[in-house]
């Protein structure tokens, strides 16, 4: 990615010292690297603070600042203070990040242009996660469809917190916008409000970037009933009321009234992940599994780590699609083929068994990725832009794959690298060619 911009990674922290290894590390750990961690620490009476201090020392992308217990908005504000990236994002000390999640927030804002950036999540309860989202169609969106799609679910996790998005710090400090501190509930909703006023496009990431658990003892489950919930969800409408007749004209304010009040009778939508209920799986299962281990460099076992790290990337796809893995495979088969390829080819690329790939088939035609020619049995790529994102996402993917395996190399080392490995499939392409 050329021209990389810096992302700043804002991350109040208090008394979370059983956590706050996991985030920092999850942060640190990123694909995409050019990025700076501003951690707060509000008034920490355990650990904490020295664990982020010893973060510090040991990589200099890791700024701390200590201040006197004053909330987490205050925290937010003061890293905002601080911050020096074009880009920003929020964690919260509790939860953690995919290795792909910065890198994909920053591509898609680049992508498209936009000036906020919304990506689903992982729900995590104990050992089980589910996936959470709530815009399904892959394209850029005005700040209006976006407000529209909001006024659905006013009270979706996804659209009120600040640790699913990647927002432009050159709008948050040309309007002047900040955490409000006499605020205890909604006070990232309100943010999230005030920021989309000033967004013309608005990209939602049909990828998870985020893993969110829900602590016990927050102050949700300490301290709010009813009457509470009730009162603060009032005050909060007010910002909410005054959005919308910021977004619509009167004539459309006043046909969207009732659903806009709808927001004073909308429970939290933070729904549980239990298990062997659909879209739960076990922590871990999210990922592309890796059970053999060696440290012997054998080209064997060199191809299989290439095929897993690969797959990952595949991973990220097939989920932005609603595909299998295995699909994106079978795409890719036929992308890299360039002409009508058969069955049995097919079949013989990706491993996958007759009954695997003829599903697979069936899946790409029905969303007009492949064309499938049942007379010969032969499926090509289709002309479609549903084919050519696909494809471009696929490219993309490639990239990543020849980034990973030149991360530690020099550039010299890289042409080296690239000059050999032509010679190696050269070979490996005679010796087929002899059997």
């Amino acid at each position: 990615m050329e021209n990389r911009k810096l992302v700043s990674v804002i991350v109040p922290v208090y008394n979370a010292e059983n956590t706050i290894a996991r985030c920092i590390e999850s942060i640190l750990d990123q694909e995409y690297d050019l990025l700076e961690v501003v951690a707060v620490d509000d008034g920490s009476k355990d650990l904490s603070a020295q664990i982020l201090d010893g973060y510090a020392e040991n990589d200099q992308r890791v700024r701390v600042i200590h201040q006197k217990n004053a909330g987490v908005s205050a925290a937010r504000n003061a890293a905002l203070e601080a911050v020096k990236g074009e880009y920003i994002r929020f964690l919260d000390a509790d939860d953690w990040i995919p290795e792909d999640s910065i890198k994909l927030l920053v591509r898609a804002m680049e992508e498209d242009d936009s000036d906020l950036v919304v990506g689903e999540f992982y729900r995590v309860v104990g050992e089980n996660l589910s996936r959470k989202g709530s815009i399904r169609e892959p394209k850029a969106l005005t700040r209006e469809a976006y407000s529209s799609k909001m006024m659905d679910s006013p009270a979706d996790l996804y659209y009120g917190v600040l640790w699913n998005k990647l927002y432009k710090r050159s709008i948050i400090e040309e309007k002047k916008l900040r955490m409000d501190p006499k605020l205890d509930f909604c006070e990232d909703f309100v943010f999230n409000l005030e920021y989309i006023l000033h967004c013309k496009t608005i990209t939602p990431l049909q990828v998870p970037v985020y893993y969110y658990v829900k602590t016990e003892g927050s102050l949700v489950a300490q301290s709010m009933n009813l009457p509470k919930i009730i009162a603060m969800k009032t005050g909060v409408f007010e910002y909410y009321d005054r959005f919308y007749r910021s977004v619509l004209n009167k004539e459309e304010y006043a046909q969207e009234r009732a659903n806009i009040t709808r927001f004073l009778f909308s429970a939290a939508q933070d729904d549980f992940a239990i298990p062997l209920m659909p879209g739960t799986k076990k922590l871990g299962e999210e990922k592309v599994p890796v059970y053999y281990e060696t440290k012997s460099p054998d080209p064997i076992t060199a191809a299989y780590y290439l095929n897993k790290v690969f797959d990952g990337y595949l991973n990220t796809i097939a989920m932005k699609y609603s595909l299998e893995r295995r699909d994106i495979r079978v795409f890719h088969a036929l992308k890299m083929a360039r002409f009508s390829l058969n069955l049995k080819e097919i079949e013989d690329y990706t491993s996958c068994s007759q009954a695997m790939t003829l599903l697979s088939l069936q899946k790409l035609s029905a969303g007009h990725f492949v064309e499938i020619s049942l007379e010969k049995m032969t499926a090509s790529l289709s002309n479609t832009e549903n084919a050519r994102a696909l494809s471009a996402d696929v490219d993309l993917a490639m990239e990543d794959l020849q980034s990973a395996l030149g991360k530690d190399l020099s550039e010299e080392e890289k042409k080296t690298y690239e000059a050999l490995n032509e010679k190696v499939f050269e070979s490996l392409f005679k010796k087929l060619e002899e059997r």
